[in-house]
């Protein structure tokens, strides 16, 4: 195969895991454990979205054995501009692994403005301390 076909062959790849990528669920979460360096399974984690002045209840699910939920927003709702708000319930976790916390829960608010990306965001965790971005 020619140089030219192969890169022809990568762009259409890459333009379908685009595609395959837009088509799936637009958000997923990952939890780490910084004070290990490991997943966070059995995190608990609820998804909300600013409606008026209330916060209105999506979905929830827990991370699994990489301390990911791959499909956090509810399957049969359309994802809309707006205001979302994830919420990790880290006290419950660092009680289950016999751990004390000072975050009992660590609310991430974030703003979707396209609705055509996928929107991953993930928790670096410690019992004194978190940090979080956006993912890819």
């Amino acid at each position: 195969m020619t140089t030219l076909r192969m890169t022809f062959a990568a762009l259409g790849l890459s333009a379908f895991s685009s595609l395959a990528l837009a088509a799936g669920n637009p958000l997923s979460v990952h939890v780490l454990n910084l004070e290990n360096g490991l997943p966070s399974p059995g995190v608990n984690v609820t998804l909300e979205k600013h409606v008026g002045s209330a916060w209105q209840s999506l979905a929830q699910g827990t991370t699994n054995e990489q301390g990911r939920i791959a499909e956090l927003f509810p399957a049969k709702q359309t994802f809309e501009a707006g205001e979302y708000r994830v919420v990790f319930k880290t006290g419950e976790y660092f009680e289950k692994t016999g751990h004390e916390t000072f975050f009992p829960e660590i609310p991430v608010i974030f703003q979707v403005k396209q609705t055509d990306q996928h929107y991953h965001i993930p928790l670096l965790l410690s019992p004194y301390g978190f940090s979080t971005y956006r993912g890819s």
